[in-house]
C-alpha cells in the first residue's frame, strides 16, 4: 500500500482542512492524477495521486484538519483498472408466508331467498335463519326488514382552528461554514486594526498623461510583448521610487526595533471567489513595464483559478489595492500586516479641476496611502504619496529617475 500523505503547505502553515475527495474507495486512479483538494488559511492544494492503482482507503473525511504528512488514504498500487470494488450481491430474501383468513361462513339460504335478500337490499348477516339447520328463510328476511333501523349516528362537527401564526422576521437565511481563508482575512484585518496605528492620508491624481501614453502604445506594446498595457505597471514603478525616497515605507515594526527592507516585493490584492488573496511580484524593482504586467497577469490568473502556490503568497514588503476596478471612488485600505504601508487606487472620473488658472475636465483618480503611524510620521507618509502623483502625472519621470 502506498500513503497518501498531507503535502508541504509553504510558509507558517501546518495545517489545512480537507476541502474535498475527488475520488471515491474503489476507483482506479492514475499516478499525479486530482484525488483531493485541501484548504489552507492562504491557498487551496492540490492532492495528485502518488502511483497509479485502486484508492483503498481514506482516513480523513472533508471537513477534517490534517497536518503536514499526516496521511490521508492508501493506494494499493497492485491493483488494475478492472479490479475496482463492487458491493457484495444481495442474498435473496426468503419469501413471505402470509396466513390465510378465515373465510366467514355465509348464511344459509335458497336461491329464492337470495334473490329477496339481494332485491331488498338487507344485511344477510343480520338474519337468523330459523329454518332447518339454520337457513334463511323468507319470514326471516321480512322480520329483518319489519325491525327498526338504528338511529344514524350525528356528524361531529369539529371547530375550525385557527391558522397558527408563523414568524415573520429572521426566517429566510442560509448558513454555510466559515472557510480558512476567511477565518484568516477577518483575523488578519482586526489584527492590523488592533496593532497598527493606522492613518490614512489621500490625494488626486491626473492620468491624463500615462492614459495618453497608454493609448498611443497600447497596441504596438502588446505585439511586442504579448501583454495589456494597463494601469497597474505605471503604479508599480511609482510606488517603487516612493519607497527608495522613504525607506520607513519599505520596513517592518517590531517592539524592540525596526526593519529596513532592500528587497521590494510588491504584493497586489486580487479578488477571487474564495476571498481576497494577495500574491508577490518579487523584486519588482528588477522588472521592466511588461515583466511588471505579465508577473501580474499570471498572478491573478493563478488567484482565480485556484492554483496559486504558498510561495506566491510570501514575502511582501509593499501591498496595492485596486477597488476602481468595482467602481469603488474611495475608501481607506487596511494594512497587510507586518506591512507598513497600503496604496488603495480607485476609479477614473471625468472632473474638473483648474489647471493654470482654467477650469477644465480631466480624468481624475483619488488615492489613499494608509500606513502605520508607529514608524511612518506624516511628514513621509504625504511625501510618500505625493512622489506616487508626481510620476503618474508626468511618467517620463519613471524612465529617466527624478
Amino acid at each position: 500500500m502506498t500513503p497518501i500523505k498531507a503535502p508541504s503547505m509553504g510558509e507558517s502553515i501546518s495545517e489545512a482542512t480537507v476541502a474535498s475527495w475527488k475520488k471515491q474507495v474503489g476507483d482506479y486512479v492514475n499516478a499525479d492524477e486530482l484525488i483531493a483538494e485541501l484548504e489552507t488559511e492562504k491557498i487551496n492544494l492540490e492532492i495528485n495521486a502518488p502511483c497509479a492503482g485502486v484508492l483503498k482507503a481514506i482516513t480523513t473525511n472533508k471537513g477534517a484538519t490534517v497536518k503536514v504528512g499526516q496521511v490521508m488514504g492508501e493506494i494499493d498500487e497492485t491493483a488494475t483498472a478492472g479490479a475496482a470494488t463492487s458491493a457484495p450481491a444481495t442474498a435473496p430474501s426468503a419469501p413471505v408466508v402470509v396466513a390465510p383468513v378465515a373465510a366467514v361462513a355465509a348464511p344459509k339460504m335458497g336461491p329464492a331467498v337470495a334473490k329477496m335478500v339481494a332485491e331488498t337490499g338487507v344485511d344477510a348477516g343480520a338474519i337468523s335463519g330459523s329454518g332447518k339447520g339454520g337457513r334463511v328463510t323468507k319470514e326471516d328476511v321480512q322480520a329483518q326488514l319489519a325491525k327498526p333501523m338504528p338511529a344514524a349516528a350525528a356528524p361531529v362537527v369539529t371547530a375550525p382552528v385557527p391558522p397558527r401564526a408563523t414568524a415573520t422576521l429572521g426566517t429566510a437565511e442560509t448558513r454555510e461554514p466559515t472557510s480558512r481563508l476567511r477565518k484568516t482575512i477577518a483575523r488578519r484585518l482586526k489584527e492590523a486594526q488592533n496593532t497598527a496605528a493606522i492613518l490614512t492620508t489621500y490625494n488626486e491624481v491626473d492620468m491624463s498623461a500615462v492614459m495618453a501614453l497608454r493609448k498611443k502604445y497600447k497596441e504596438p506594446f502588446q505585439k511586442e510583448h504579448g501583454v495589456g498595457l494597463g494601469f497597474m505597471s505605471f503604479f508599480t514603478k511609482a510606488v517603487l521610487a516612493g519607497l527608495k525616497k522613504y525607506p520607513a515605507v519599505n520596513a517592518e515594526f517590531t517592539e524592540d526595533e525596526i526593519i529596513y527592507k532592500h528587497d521590494y516585493h510588491v504584493a497586489v490584492a486580487v479578488s477571487s471567489e474564495r476571498g481576497l488573496v494577495v500574491p508577490v511580484v518579487r523584486h519588482a524593482d528588477r522588472l521592466s513595464l511588461a515583466e511588471i504586467e505579465k508577473a501580474i497577469t499570471d498572478l491573478a490568473t493563478k488567484a482565480r483559478d485556484g492554483k496559486l502556490l504558498p510561495e506566491d503568497l510570501a514575502g511582501g514588503t509593499f501591498t496595492i489595492t485596486n477597488g476602481g476596478v468595482f467602481g469603488s471612488l474611495m475608501s481607506m485600505p487596511i494594512l497587510n500586516m507586518p506591512q507598513v504601508g497600503i496604496l488603495g487606487m480607485h476609479a477614473i472620473k471625468e472632473r474638473p479641476v483648474v489647471v493654470d488658472g482654467q477650469i477644465v475636465i480631466r480624468p481624475m483618480m483619488y488615492l489613499a496611502f494608509s500606513y502605520d503611524h508607529r514608524i511612518i510620521d506624516g511628514r513621509e507618509a504625504v511625501g510618500f504619496l505625493v512622489t506616487v502623483k508626481e510620476m503618474i502625472e508626468d511618467p517620463s519621470r519613471l524612465l529617466v529617475g527624478v
